[in-house]
């Protein structure tokens, strides 16, 4: 199995350059993995999984702009810099792959990108799919002071001191244990230092505050969730927890129940079910990925 060193790409995006990094291991068809869209998300959590697609597959993962490890600029990131974005990967860093394995967001945008662009790839995993923010998903739609609350984030004083306020250890913690991971204590010290240097990095707030009030939502609705998925020609797997958030829940038990869609529940794990349980994520992916190879 080849594994190569931690790479970086750069990508312009109006008048920023940004530097990402990315993930490349293994040999054979390519499969492109995208992470989750959140404060603690970066390419990394999808190693685990990767390592165990490795010996089949040349699994390439990338961080989002305004995410990963890496210093981010200060940039009022849209839905349409995200599209930008996935076409970029999908066109230059990673051209026509056998597969994508996208989760949480990321999933919303690999969709709306595989409908638009049908030969862009062939197979498509959505590892706990979602489309809408949590606080949008928490209050039952967007609210006109979320586009304010995002404006105090970008200030230059109050902004870092709120973004701290909301990403500190105890915070973490109680997010991981409610909605990301099915055990609290998979989280360890370790663990749990590696996600607060991801909220620390240089112009975190940004992509993180515009997640959380839906500001980066791939598509608007459950309808248009749903429509894209009844419309797209690829063949498409989701995969989900079984203790994963009832309100995410129900979205993602309604695209599961879309016809023609391969769909299968795991009896453990949460959000982030392919980080904590990678063996039994890739015992679903890899069936999937070699009916098309």
């Amino acid at each position: 199995m080849q594994e190569e060193p931690e790479q970086r790409i750069s990508w312009r995006w109006r008048d920023a350059t940004i530097d990402l990094g990315l993930s490349v291991r293994g040999e054979g068809p390519t499969v492109v993995m995208l992470p989750a869209l959140s404060s603690i998300s970066t390419r990394r959590e999808m190693a685990p999984l990767q390592q165990r697609l490795a010996p089949r597959y040349r699994t390439v993962a990338v961080d989002w702009p305004g995410f990963g490890d890496l210093p981010r600029p200060p940039v009022d990131w849209t839905p349409p810099a995200y599209a930008a974005y996935l076409a970029f990967v999908l066109s230059t860093v990673a051209l026509k792959p056998h597969a994508v394995i996208a989760a949480g967001h990321a999933a919303g945008y690999a969709l709306a990108h595989g409908c638009d662009h049908p030969d862009a790839f062939k197979r498509l995993v959505m590892l706990a799919p979602t489309w809408r923010g949590p606080l949008p998903t928490m209050m039952k739609g967007r609210r006109p002071w979320f586009d304010r609350l995002c404006r105090m984030f970008d200030m230059p004083v109050l902004g870092p001191v709120l973004y701290r306020l909301n990403v500190n250890r105890m915070v973490v913690r109680y997010m991981a244990a409610g909605h990301v991971y099915a055990d609290p204590a998979w989280l360890d010290r370790d663990r749990l230092q590696e996600k607060l240097a991801v909220t620390r990095a240089g112009g975190a707030r940004y992509a993180s505050v515009r997640f959380v009030t839906g500001a980066l939502d791939p598509l608007s609705s459950r309808e248009e969730f749903l429509d894209r998925a009844r419309r797209a020609g690829m063949a498409m797997l989701t995969i989900y927890g079984e203790q994963t958030p009832r309100g995410s829940r129900a979205e993602i038990e309604a695209l599961a129940a879309i016809p023609g869609m391969t769909n299968l529940r795991l009896p453990l794990g949460k959000l982030s079910f392919y980080e904590e349980f990678p063996d039994a994520a890739a015992a679903a992916i890899l069936p999937f990925l070699a009916e098309g190879a």
